[in-house]
């Protein structure tokens, strides 16, 4: 009999255990589910969304609109030197993209068009870049510079990878070794900040 209470005890004992840790790990699922990543920002699109050829032209449109723009201010409002060259440079080098891009559209025989305007999150960076103060305002270039040219990246290979128009897959495969390049430079300029 003490032997019989000790095996359905232990065979109770092993069943808790058993039904404590498929709970927790039911839980821990659940909870891993509801919890937003820790930088909602930092979210890679979905492919479906970028791989779409009026989504990439919106959205590389629009960050060359916006480097073009940002560009232009910090040529005006920076006291740096090398914020001022790399502001130049992405000006020119931005518009000769915008170029490309509208050469790649007329070549898909696609009627696709760019972006008129900026986007609201772009347009609120262009306006805190406005609103910054001359003693923050290179910084606060910078690090637009590397979190928009990230941004521009990201979608470039994406389409270059995935894309479903092949002119548009080639101006973006040809347009991310450039648009990496520029980040590497921004991220310089951000590191010669701090």
């Amino acid at each position: 009999m003490k032997r019989h209470i000790l095996i359905v005890g232990a065979a109770i004992a092993a069943l808790s255990v058993a039904a404590c840790g498929d709970k927790a790990d039911t839980t821990s699922a659940a909870q891993q589910a509801a919890t937003p990543d820790a930088n909602p920002a930092a979210t890679v699109p979905s492919m479906a969304n970028e791989a779409a050829a009026p989504d990439f032209v919106m959205k590389a449109s629009a960050t060359d609109m916006y480097e073009i723009e940002a560009g232009k201010l910090a040529v005006e409002r920076s006291t740096n030197a090398e914020v001022k060259k790399y502001a130049q440079m992405m000006v020119d080098m931005h518009t000769a993209m915008s170029a490309d891009l509208k050469s790649a559209i007329a070549a898909s025989g696609q009627s696709l068009a760019p972006a008129t305007a900026l986007p609201a999150d772009l347009q609120d960076k262009l306006d805190d870049l406005r609103a910054a103060s001359a003693a923050d305002f290179d910084k606060t270039y910078a690090d637009d510079m590397v979190d928009v040219h990230q941004m521009a990246l990201n979608v470039v290979q994406r389409y270059a990878e995935d894309g479903d128009v092949p002119a548009l897959k080639a101006f973006a495969a040809a347009g991310a070794p450039k648009i990496q390049e520029h980040l590497n430079q921004a991220e310089g300029l951000k590191n010669g900040m701090n």
